[in-house]
């Protein structure tokens, strides 16, 4: 009789709440008449990169509920992308950590101050330099795209349910005793 050994691991899943998304679309108008023009972000991310600073990560722009930190915040041709952690031992934390998870909140907002800023022809505002001050997760942004795209809550960055690892365990029964 042929025996096969197997060796099974279980590792605890390691919730990072590390999410990424885009905090604004170019050329996108938000609820507020405003579009944002490429490279509007340049001279803002450049002082805080010499400062030493980010842009605070807080639940719908309220300053004394910080949930997180930014760790990216960097402009590609779509907008302004980030990559941020949701630190989970604060209460607010874990709360938005539940949120996004569940799938009910994916909103992000930005708080900020124009620079510099000119009129459209329908009357809204072209914003062309922004200094960022706080980038929000919030239910309802201004701007519809402004979205968070991904949350990873496993080290592999993917999950294995119960009844997954079921069925993978009785392909791999099948494949064994196909080869007897």
């Amino acid at each position: 009789m042929d025996h096969l050994d197997l060796q099974f691991r279980f590792s605890a899943t390691d919730d990072t709440g590390i999410f990424t998304g885009y905090a604004a679309i170019y050329a996108e108008m938000n609820s507020h008449g405003e579009t944002i023009k490429p490279g509007a972000f340049r001279k803002t991310l450049a002082e805080h990169k010499r400062s030493g600073t980010r842009p605070v990560m807080l639940w719908s722009h309220n300053p004394s509920e910080i949930i997180g930190v930014w760790d990216e915040i960097e402009e590609d041709a779509k907008g302004l992308r980030v990559k941020g952690r949701i630190i989970r031992e604060t209460a607010r934390g874990a709360e938005t950590y539940a949120l996004i998870k569940a799938g009910a909140v994916n909103g992000l907002s930005m708080g900020f101050r124009a620079r510099s800023a000119t009129r459209s022809a329908d009357g809204g505002r072209v914003l062309t330099d922004i200094e960022l001050v706080e980038i929000s997760v919030v239910g309802l942004p201004s701007a519809a795209k402004a979205r968070i795209k991904s949350l990873n809550s496993l080290r592999s960055g993917r999950s294995l349910s119960a009844a997954a690892f079921v069925e993978a365990c009785r392909k791999a029964t099948r494949s064994l005793e196909k080869r007897k």
